[in-house]
């Protein structure tokens, strides 16, 4: 007597198939410009930069924790041409987000992403020279 495979009877595959449609999503993903999953990042305001943003204006500080939830919760560590810039040179802050007029200097330790500061873009260079740890 034969027995019959009934592994696909209900819409159940076997666990083979089910990891070669996971190889396919994923290699999928990999040429689109979709992302399966990205880490959801905290966002911690020090002290500091809450007073920042409490000296702003309304728009401005709207602007402001905007760019943060857009640019800094899912990939603060990005790089661009001219939002998020790398600083060289300085242990602490690690990373600059250009928002108009102003900067925002931020680190990021894990899944968490710590702003030290906003500050306007005249002053900027004050605020590194001030509070910046250099290397």
């Amino acid at each position: 007597m034969v027995e019959a495979d009934h592994s696909n009877l209900f819409g159940v595959r076997p666990p083979q198939a089910a990891h070669h449609n996971l190889q396919r999503a994923i290699a999928a993903t990999a040429r689109s410009s979709y992302t399966l999953a990205r880490m959801r990042h905290e966002i911690v305001l020090a002290p500091e930069a809450v007073d920042d943003l409490k000296r702003m204006d309304a728009r401005t500080r709207a602007t402001a924790t905007d760019a943060i939830e857009k640019h800094l919760r899912h990939e603060p560590e990005k790089p661009s041409r001219s939002r998020i810039k790398r600083l060289r040179g300085l242990r602490k802050p690690q990373y600059r987000l250009r928002v108009g007029a102003h900067r925002i200097f931020y680190d990021v330790i894990g899944d968490v992403v710590e702003i030290l500061a906003v500050v306007s873009k005249a002053a900027a260079a004050r605020w590194l020279d001030r509070k910046g740890e250099r290397t």
